[in-house]
């Protein structure tokens, strides 16, 4: 279950990295780095309620 957590978790952050690195404006860059905050903060979440359950 972790593992594939992980993997979705890291498939999502390196396709937001490639759309920076490609980007063509600020504002592009900007809301792709909103997107990656959300995943981020999505994440820890995550991984916090699992600490709870354990």
């Amino acid at each position: 279950m972790y593992e594939d957590d992980a993997t979705e978790f890291n498939d999502e952050v390196r396709q937001l990295y490639e759309r920076y690195q490609v980007a063509e404006s600020d504002a592009e860059r900007r809301e792709i780095t909103l997107e990656m905050g959300k995943l981020d903060r999505r994440h820890h979440a995550e991984i916090y309620a699992a600490l709870e359950n354990e």
